[in-house]
């Protein structure tokens, strides 16, 4: 079944608020592009090692009495994905390639000590995971580097929250028996445990100075604080660096942070009264913040949270090097990746960077060591000033012989169709064209069909929703994602468990019983709204075929979600993007696909793929893959004639959990893609050519006509140009062919194939030049130069006699038409056929440098401009 549909083409005002796109890989998902982030072309450093590299790192001046502490956030994916994810793929996991680093250059960049901030592990039950920890701390214990660990809420057997260390069963905890006492006094800086071997603390020795780190655990019993107190107060001048798995959070935009309950308690509790405490180390809370705050001293204690565990590949290596200055009085603060410049290079996508260098994750901490200590050591003083920057031998070390990610080039979307069309697409919904409250009465087209597999509102009186209004779904299109040739979405508003709305397909759409068998390609634009809540929002979806999967035959039960729908698209409590479906064979059970943390107001591109053969599922986000995928799946199982919905999860056989945010463009194909064919891409316009012109010098009196060629189906044709040497100017006028005289209707046909007619047809004598492009919009494909010239006729010496009124060579008489100066192919000699000298041009003329800037400004200008894309759906669709 085949559509045609007409789209405007972006006027000027659009363009400017729109984005470059291509593979999406170019900003991490917690940095979606907005309208205002990028120009109208950007190209991804071939290299993050020279941008890396040009920015020198903090404190790198002179020599200096300095040393570096190495902080290790939440491994917790590195272990639980060790063995079935990265080391099949690479060999090693990021764990054993951190460990490993830090140990190989402890002498270089002097580093003393190693600290673990908890969630050594992600699965406290699982064996595998508590081994692959093992083998990366092996590193540092086969290296003699001293270290300091501590459990987290995943080490533990209860993270209750209303459990306390003291209160565990000490003879079932895997973390004592791999990282309890009996390991860690083999560490030579190690002091001694708590009773419950939890608690550790260490003395490390840097810069003729000693140093204490106070490992707390999870949930740290009032019986542990005083054990803490009493260590501090055994060892009164030394400085302490207390670290535990929770102090402080962050704020949802990603920098800003924020205090928690058990934060505060350990304030009040330990901190603020023992002035040794100078600086607190957690991860727990994903990312990167600090805060200040002031203790009962009037002394500043700094809290650092940093934890990437729902960043690429599970935190992608990142650690955090802590320089120490003293002679100038400054911690310098960077965070490095060694697995991104250990991993291979055809492995690296642009998430892959060996330094991040955000206001969180660089930064300089200024402090007063001796006078910040003196209350407590009056003699602390720096050592000998005579090492250089080891901030800066960090990054040289990191990037040396360092090659990043191929670049990636990415382009605005020209128009709604700027995208690759896919056979095999099953479904595509766009919203553009719409404006203001999506009623009951308003279409969301399917562009792909034929109108079958359109959305449209369901009426919220039919449902079960409490309190919904009309006004709750609106369409968005001067905030969306800048990678969506569509440039509109809908949004979603005061939705709950119990309020929503949602867009659906009617019951007898041919996408509701679609044959996935042979894998399928889901992908959608979507963000959360500001004021989402994991209370009122956490497990909402966005995507959903609906029906309940307790009712497909031989579906396996499971523990969770048993009656509901067999496949979903949505966000979990933690903000994790989660796909889950029942695969086509339903006795093995759903699968589910987890990403990583999203940000709130943030649009993301997904993509899910299923590729049959292989029996994978991979969900990809802002064009990464995620770590956590699904395996031994092909295909999907499906409640016959349930529709699909876009707005609202679907369980016990009703909707319910609205979406609280927007969905943009949405898209179903009936086999696995990659990111070439994704709606981020753009269509390919490289294949335009100029078939049938004239070339060369035609004879005098020859008629050009018309010229053809073969383009993109859809793609609209323009032609600009016209005489190129001085003429008379009847002449000039004839070649009138300039942008804003194009007929609207000169696309490409659905064969591939175009012809343009000049307004005029060319017949004076001299020299033309034109170039022929095809757009979508405001993108546009290389020229194609086509230039030929007309010969003047030749001078008759012998002077003419003034003609009588009404007779022949009357100027003011009509001249007879000439056989053949109408006929197809461009141009004919008056008189005769064209000559050799008079040829057509060759298929597919050598593309000219570029267009012609004026004509570009008066095309983005014209209101007037329509552009028409054919859509195609394959025979087997």
């Amino acid at each position: 079944m085949k559509t045609s549909r007409l789209l405007s083409a972006f006027p000027a005002a659009a363009l400017v608020g729109c984005l470059g796109a291509g593979l999406i890989a170019a900003a991490p998902a917690s940095a979606a592009p907005t309208p205002a982030t990028l120009p109208a072309e950007t190209t991804a450093a071939a290299s993050p090692a020279a941008a890396a590299a040009a920015a020198p790192a903090p404190g790198a001046t002179t020599d200096a009495s300095r040393f570096t502490l190495a902080v290790l956030p939440d491994t917790q994916f590195y272990s639980r994905y060790s063995a079935d994810q990265f080391i099949p793929r690479y060999g090693q996991d990021p764990f054993q390639v951190q460990t490993d680093w830090l140990a190989k250059n402890a002498d270089a960049l002097q580093i003393p000590f190693v600290t673990h901030l908890g969630d050594v592990v992600d699965r406290v039950g699982v064996n595998n995971e508590w081994i692959a920890a093992d083998n990366a701390m092996k590193n540092l214990d086969e290296a003699k580097l001293p270290y300091s660990i501590l459990a987290g809420n995943h080490d533990v057997r209860d993270s209750n929250d209303n459990l306390y260390d003291d209160q565990y069963d000490l003879a079932n905890e895997p973390f004592l028996k791999w990282f309890g006492p009996n390991r860690a006094q083999n560490v030579s800086t190690f002091q001694g445990s708590d009773p419950t071997g939890f608690n550790q603390f260490h003395i490390f020795e840097a810069d003729g100075q000693q140093y204490m780190v106070l490992a707390l655990s999870w949930r740290a019993s009032d019986a542990t604080l005083a054990w803490a107190a009493d260590v501090m107060a055994q060892h009164p001048t030394v400085p302490v660096i207390l670290t535990t798995h929770q102090v402080i959070n962050i704020e949802p935009d990603g920098e800003t942070p924020r205090e928690t309950d058990y934060g505060l308690r350990l304030w009040d509790k330990l901190i603020k009264n023992h002035d040794q405490i100078f600086l607190t180390l957690n991860g727990h809370f994903h990312g990167s913040s600090r805060l200040d705050k002031t203790n009962d001293f009037g002394h500043t204690v700094t809290s650092v949270v940093i934890d990437y565990q729902m960043a690429y590949e599970g935190g992608d290596g990142y650690l955090g090097l802590y320089e120490f200055d003293l002679t100038n009085d400054v911690i310098n603060v960077q965070t490095a990746s060694p697995w991104v410049t250990w991993k291979p290079q055809e492995t690296l996508t642009s998430y892959d960077q060996p330094l991040l260098e955000g206001s969180q994750q660089q930064f300089s901490l200024p402090i007063d060591f001796s006078e910040r200590f003196k209350g407590f050591n009056p003699t602390f003083a720096a050592g000998p000033a005579d090492t250089p920057s080891l901030g800066q031998k960090a990054r040289d070390i990191l990037l040396d012989g360092f090659v990043g990610p191929d670049p990636i080039t990415t382009e605005f979307p020209g128009s709604p169709a700027d995208y690759p069309e896919v056979p095999g697409t099953l479904a595509h919904w766009q919203f553009n064209g719409l404006d203001g409250v999506v009623g009951t009465d308003v279409t969301i087209p399917d562009v792909a069909g034929d109108g079958s597999n359109d959305l449209h509102r369901a009426d919220p009186a039919a449902t079960n929703s409490v309190g919904t209004e009309l006004s709750d779904v609106t369409i968005e299109s001067d905030n969306v994602h800048g990678y969506s040739a569509d440039q509109a979405g809908a949004c979603f508003t005061n939705s709950s468990g119990s309020r929503y709305s949602y867009l659906t397909t009617d019951k007898d759409a041919p996408v509701n019983n679609a044959d996935l068998s042979k894998g399928y390609t889901i992908e959608t634009f979507v963000k959360m709204s500001p004021e989402w809540t994991p209370a009122a929002n956490g497990w909402s979806k966005f995507l959903t075929h609906t029906g309940n999967r307790s009712k497909i035959d031989g579906f396996a039960k499971t523990q969770w979600d048993w009656t509901a729908s067999p496949t979903a698209l949505g966000i979990s409590n933690l903000r994790e993007f989660q796909w889950t479906t029942v695969p086509g064979d339903p006795t093995k059970g759903d699968r589910t696909n987890w990403s990583g943390e999203i940000m709130v107001d943030s649009w993301s591109h997904v993509a899910v793929v299923n590729d049959a053969q292989k029996g994978t599922i991979t969900m990809y986000v802002d064009g990464a893959p995620v770590l956590r995928n699904a395996v031994d799946a092909a295909g999907v199982s499906a409640n016959p004639d349930m529709p699909w919905i876009i707005g609202s999860d679907w369980v016990d056989d009703a909707a319910r959990n609205g979406w609280n945010g927007c969905v943009g463009e949405t898209r179903i194909i009936d086999h696995a893609t990659g990111p070439a064919d994704w709606l981020t891409s753009r269509a390919d316009l490289t294949g335009f050519a100029v078939t049938d012109a004239p070339s060369g010098t035609l004879a005098a009196g020859s008629r050009v006509t018309t010229l053809s060629g073969t383009g993109l189906p859809g793609a609209e044709v323009r032609i600009d140009g016209g005489v190129t040497d001085a003429q008379p100017m009847t002449a000039r006028a004839e070649s009138n062919a300039r942008v804003l005289a194009l007929d609207a209707a000169t696309v490409v046909a659905e064969d591939g194939t175009w012809s343009y007619s000049f307004p005029t047809p060319l017949t004076g004598s001299g020299s033309y030049s034109y170039e022929a492009v095809q757009a979508l919009g405001t993108r546009a494909s290389d020229p194609v130069t086509v230039a030929f010239a007309i010969a003047a006729a030749p001078v008759d010496p012998t002077p003419t006699p003034a003609p009588t009124p009404g007779t022949p060579g009357d100027p003011s008489a009509t001249p007879a038409p000439v056989p053949g100066s109408d006929a197809p192919g461009g141009a004919v000699p008056i008189g005769g056929s064209a000559g050799s000298d008079g040829d057509l041009a060759d298929t597919g003329a050598a593309p000219a440098g570029g267009l012609i800037a004026a004509s570009l400004i008066l095309m983005l200008g014209s209101a007037l401009l329509l552009s028409q894309r054919r859509r195609r759906v394959s025979a087997d669709s």
